[in-house]
């Protein structure tokens, strides 16, 4: 079963976006191999307003990366590099989840669709680039959870920069 990876960055008070649904503000290291996590995905499964972000910074489509937009206000034949999914965004990622790639899944964002998807039990894991900024407003990493997420937290990595790498596992109870 391929793994579904919550991966964002994140500011010190949990936004992954700005209030302008920016992104500026994250930070890289020269110690993070952040091509290495690209390695291991070949899906990617976003919300509306992350792949709308995407496109607006002059991205959307990943190079070798299947894209999976979860909308229903965009019109699939606007974005022919992308699979856009308007109904039941759980069974079409269950089923993305049982296709033999030998790769992960990377759920970009946003954060309704990470609450949806953990709600029905298809998030393996949470990856936070924790930036050391407080943006005082804007998207959250975790909206209206119906429920606790428990997580266990399997790496911690800190670097020069400040950035902080983490990753947990999520824990089935």
């Amino acid at each position: 079963m391929r793994r579904v990876r919550y991966a964002v960055g994140m500011s010190l008070d949990a936004f992954i976006a700005d209030p302008e649904d920016g992104v500026g503000w994250m930070i890289g290291d020269p110690g993070y191999d952040g091509m290495a996590f690209f390695r291991e995905i070949d899906t990617a499964l976003m919300g509306r307003r992350t792949f709308e972000a995407a496109v607006a910074a002059g991205g959307g489509a990943m190079p070798g990366i299947r894209g999976y937009v979860f909308s229903r206000t965009l019109r699939a034949e606007d974005f022919p590099d992308v699979t856009v999914v308007a109904e039941d965004a759980a069974a079409v990622v269950a089923a993305l989840r049982a296709e033999d790639t030998g790769s992960d899944i990377w759920l970009a964002g946003g954060g309704a669709l990470f609450a949806s998807l953990a709600a029905a039990g298809l998030v393996d894991t949470v990856e936070i680039g924790l930036n050391p900024i407080l943006l005082g407003g804007g998207i959250p990493l975790a909206p209206s959870l119906p429920r606790a997420v428990r997580l266990e937290l399997t790496e911690c990595t800190a670097y020069g920069s400040g950035l902080v790498v983490l990753r947990y596992d999520v824990r089935r109870v």
